[in-house]
């Protein structure tokens, strides 16, 4: 009777430690989602506001010139928008390349458990020094 308590014991805590773990899944992936639609809906909301915003410049800026120097004014406006874009996407870029990733916390507390379980203190130490 001793072995089957100990493997009924052992099995609920596995189970226990599955269901928080997936918990934790669950609530990351959730306030990605809700991070990024956010993010999302505001980005198009500066974007509509930024785009009108621009396009009314313009149109003062070359009616101001029409007269005089309506190239050269287009010009400028086209290389000062060509580069903006090519900054912005630039920064993009790095913003994307250095987010967290998904389910970080997730995956430590999984890898945290396996060592724990699998007795193995010299990977455990070796991960916690990684952070």
């Amino acid at each position: 009777m001793a072995i089957t308590d100990s493997i009924a014991r052992l099995a609920s805590t596995i189970i226990t430690s599955i269901h928080t773990r997936l918990e934790l899944i669950s609530v990351e992936l959730e306030e990605e989602l809700a991070r990024f639609s956010t993010y999302l809906l505001w980005s198009l909301v500066a974007l509509a506001c930024a785009g009108i915003a621009v396009l009314l410049l313009i149109l003062l800026v070359v009616a101001v010139f029409w007269d005089t120097h309506r190239f050269l004014v287009l010009g400028l406006l086209i290389g000062l928008f060509a580069s903006t874009a090519v900054g912005l996407a630039y920064w993009l870029r790095n913003a994307i390349r250095q987010k967290p990733r998904l389910l970080a916390h997730s995956l430590a507390e999984l890898r945290r458990d396996s060592d724990s379980l699998s007795g193995d203190t010299a990977t455990s130490e070796h991960h916690a020094a990684e952070k």
